[in-house]
């Protein structure tokens, strides 16, 4: 195991694997820029190194002060969280280079991973089912029209580097396609530095879930079972259960073996994560690969008792799997709900100093934060203030345990996105587990 470890990250995220590796006798080392340096993270590593101003681009995004943090602290590997530099496959080769591991995957499945046309492609090939659509990227307009012809109406637009519903649009009509492929293209270029689109099907009312999967350096893979993450807005999660409500046994077991299948044809190893759309029909379809360790990661821990994030600092030591076998089957029922300094009706970042926060407690009840009484949440980076997690004998228990916590959470100073959380878990058809990725434009309708 590792003797010491950087975290390039902040935040919660960033106080979970500080939590890990302390677990595992592993020192850390944070790092923080300058408006993070009262941030829980840094007081509670081991070590801490500022590496730059405010902006992402000089500090969190900066590869080399990164690096050089690493190398004045002697730490041996650096975990990168979720976002920021976690999908760089750049930051992979560079830590290599330098003689640091990536506590991650190799560069090479991130590029795939990241490449959401090519991805597809493989995964085709490897007779995992992907939705109807172009083989690869469309060159122009034109070419996205053929596709669009053939596989029918309506048809959606996606970046091959995207994520986060830029650079995607859905197209009803043929007459809307040219002027929806440019928007698109140049979204897509702003936000990723490459233009380039793939054309799919357009399948409404569908069902987003995700597989979590674990696979080590000597070849064994295993997935820990599906997350549900219907609940979006703009294509940005904000709740995650698990099991799926919705997924039958036989279609879990089909969707552990899609997962598994499309990790060893990548030679992936580390956490990822596996994601499909399921049609009303029940059809899953294969959709991305994400090549690091999710937000959403803690209902899957709640269910299986599985630490993911100390999985990944003994793969990365080149220590195999320590998994039992009774860790395939989901142990009760645990819901997520991201709660993010935002207004809760119009979803806009409201940043600002927490007076009072008061998080709830109890049976069942985890939460997963790097917020207190006093700290600011700054303008300059996402919005998420802490992950509130309910475990239950079932997904009955799991929600009155939801509902019990979101009362008692109390945050004051700034506003949260704990009031929309309430109104999902008091509406009738997310009870039910009737719902699908427009449930929340719906309920925004109905309010």
């Amino acid at each position: 195991m590792f003797r010491k470890i950087l975290i390039a990250n902040r935040g919660e995220i960033a106080l979970r694997v500080i939590r890990a590796a302390r677990e595992l006798g592993v020192r850390t080392v944070a790092v923080y820029s300058d408006v993070d340096k009262e941030s829980l993270h840094v007081r509670l590593a081991d070590e801490a190194v500022c590496i730059g101003p405010a902006s992402p681009e000089q500090s969190y995004l900066n590869i080399p002060a990164i690096l050089t943090a690493a190398e004045i602290t002697d730490a041996e590997a650096i975990h990168p969280g979720y976002g920021f530099l976690a999908e760089n496959a750049q930051f992979a080769e560079a830590c290599a280079t330098s003689g640091i591991v990536f506590i991650g995957p190799s560069p090479e499945a991130i590029r795939l991973g990241g490449d959401k046309a090519k991805a597809r492609q493989l995964m085709r090939k490897r007779g995992i089912p992907v939705v109807p659509g172009s083989d690869g990227p469309v060159q122009d307009a034109e070419a996205a029209r053929k596709v669009a012809r053939k596989v029918g109406y309506p048809v959606m637009l996606k970046a091959s580097l995207g994520g986060g519903g830029k650079g995607m649009k859905i197209v009803a009509h043929e007459a809307e396609l040219t002027e929806a492929f440019y928007k698109a293209q140049r979204e897509a270029l702003t936000a990723f530095g490459s233009g380039e689109l793939y054309v799919e099907r357009y399948i409404p009312k569908v069902r987003h879930v995700e597989v979590q999967i674990l696979a080590d350096q000597k070849g064994t893979v295993v997935h820990l079972g599906e997350r549900e993450c219907s609940i979006q807005r703009r294509h940005q999660k904000l709740i995650e259960e698990a099991p799926s409500p919705f997924v039958s046994e036989k279609l879990r077991r089909r969707l552990g073996e899609l997962a598994v299948k499309a990790a060893k044809a990548i030679g992936y190893h580390n956490a990822g994560t596996v994601e499909f759309i399921i049609s009303p029909e029940g059809h899953a379809y294969f959709v991305e690969f994400n090549t690091r360790v999710q937000v959403e990661h803690p209902v899957t821990e709640m269910v299986t008792g599985v630490d993911i994030v100390k999985e990944q600092l003994r793969v990365s030591a080149g220590l195999p799997l320590e998994l039992q076998e009774k860790v395939h089957r989901p142990q009760g029922a645990a819901i997520e709900c991201r709660i993010n300094a935002e207004d809760p009706i119009r979803f806009v970042p409201s940043p600002g100093r927490i007076e009072q926060f008061c998080p709830p407690g109890g049976p069942g009840i985890r939460v997963d934060t790097a917020a207190y009484a006093g700290w600011v949440v700054p303008p300059h980076y996402d919005s998420l203030v802490a992950k509130l997690i309910a475990h239950g004998r079932d997904r009955q228990e799991a929600l009155a345990r939801m509902r019990r916590a979101l009362e008692e959470f109390i945050v004051e100073g700034i506003k949260t996105t704990i009031p929309f959380h309430r109104r999902v878990l008091a509406h009738r058809g997310f009870l039910e587990g009737d719902f699908d990725t427009g449930f929340v434009e719906t309920l925004n309708a109905e309010h």
